[in-house]
């Protein structure tokens, strides 16, 4: 089977599903309008579908004409609380946006279901397709996990895949990935610090929650420096600072949130077991109370090895060797995805996708209102898609 001809003449339909998606941004765990889209896409293909009962998941799975072992696909579908400043005739205009690709996620694993399906005879096993809801930070795979999308086949996948475009950073149109740890844990340090308001005028006649917040940041970001190996690194970002309402009154509390990255087991420990003990010495220097919560979000994407130098082969042998170019280290960012590779072997992978004539070092990252990813990367993501499965069937069975 040639499934990049197959893809490529499926090309005009690709674009136009994924700029359906791209006006109808949804966010969070309940995604409608994205659900019937991606349920009218499948329809007429020999596929068993079932969507989620707490949250507007689609799962699909294809069976081959011959028993063997199960392979698990996965697109996330949820975009964020973003308004689009891109310029697209395409762009959504409702106060949301497909920041990060996910629409083209959606699209490609679309795409690699009928391609697959149209192969249904030669495949030797079966394959789920994972449609998931609320990736960008709602936990969506965690959930579809204990909806129970691991037995949807009745058989254990063997393995599991996703893809994940890049506006930024990579060529258009260029895999990668890395075995080991691949993303980032992500978690959320969440610090409240009550104090006493006063006049702004008499500071020594209050206890100022704002000083001792503002250290507390300061003294975090040391103690990162000094505690961590900067070979197993973690990464600290306060993202929010909330304090007071006039600028001569000393408020009763303030507050920051911080995003906490880091790459391993350890590490992860002994941020989340530190980073509230930093805040507690400082809430006590300055005769303060602090409230430090560490939520851990997202665990470490870490890619099997052997799948990882699967994935490698596949793309070489498939698109050619300049399509493939692995990660030499691991990116910042986290994946919900990394709750399925925790319970099976597989493999995240990322696909470069900035706008045609855009310099990948200094396009609009994913994330950004200005963000734009490359149309023409679909066909080719759809058929790594259903290469891996294709493939990693065979070499299971």
């Amino acid at each position: 089977m040639n499934l990049r001809d197959d893809a490529r003449a499926l090309s005009g339909d690709l674009v136009q599903l994924r700029r359906t998606l791209h006006r109808i941004p949804e966010v969070g765990l309940d995604l409608p309008r994205t659900q019937e889209t991606v349920l009218t896409a499948l329809d007429g293909l020999p596929l068993e579908i079932s969507t989620g009962s707490g949250l507007s998941s689609v799962t699909a799975v294809l069976r081959g004409a011959q028993p063997g072992p199960t392979v698990l696909l996965r697109g996330d579908m949820d975009a964020l609380p973003v308004a689009e400043k891109t310029g697209l005739d395409f762009a959504a205009d409702t106060g949301r946006m497909h920041a990060c690709g996910h629409d083209l996620h959606t699209t490609m694993l679309t795409g690699a279901a009928k391609l697959l399906s149209a192969h249904r005879d030669r495949l030797a096993g079966d394959v789920v397709f994972m449609f998931q809801p609320g990736e960008e930070g709602f936990d969506g795979a965690g959930q579809m996990l204990a909806e129970g999308v691991l037995d949807a086949s009745g058989t254990r996948p063997d393995a599991a895949y996703a893809i994940h475009v890049m506006s930024a950073g990579l060529r258009s149109g260029v895999f990668g990935t890395r075995g080991g740890p691949a993303l980032a844990a992500s978690n959320v340090l969440k610090v409240t610090v009550n104090g006493e308001g006063g006049h702004g005028s008499m500071p020594h006649r209050a206890k100022d929650p704002v000083q001792a917040a503002c250290a507390m940041v300061t003294a975090l970001q040391a103690w990162i420096t000094r505690t961590f190996d900067i070979f197993d690194p973690v990464v600290l970002t306060v993202g929010t600072f909330h304090a007071g309402t006039q600028q001569n009154v000393i408020p009763d509390t303030a507050t920051f949130h911080a995003t906490v990255r880091s790459f391993s087991p350890e590490a992860q420990r002994k941020v989340r077991e530190g980073s509230p003990e930093v805040c507690r010495g400082i809430a006590q220097a300055y005769g303060v109370e602090v409230d430090a919560e560490f939520v851990e979000q997202y665990p470490v994407t870490v890619n099997d090895h052997a799948e990882a130098d699967f994935v490698a082969h596949t793309v070489r042998e498939a698109l050619g060797e300049e399509f493939y170019a692995p990660l030499p280290q691991p990116l910042h960012g986290s994946e919900d995805f990394s709750r399925v590779i925790a319970e099976v072997p597989g493999a995240m992978l990322t696909l470069g996708s900035p706008p045609p004539g855009a310099d990948p070092e200094t396009s609009p990252n994913n994330h950004s209102p200005l963000a734009v990813f490359d149309d023409a990367v679909l066909a080719d993501g759809a058929a790594v898609y259903a290469e891996l499965a294709a493939r990693r069937l065979t070499k299971a069975a």
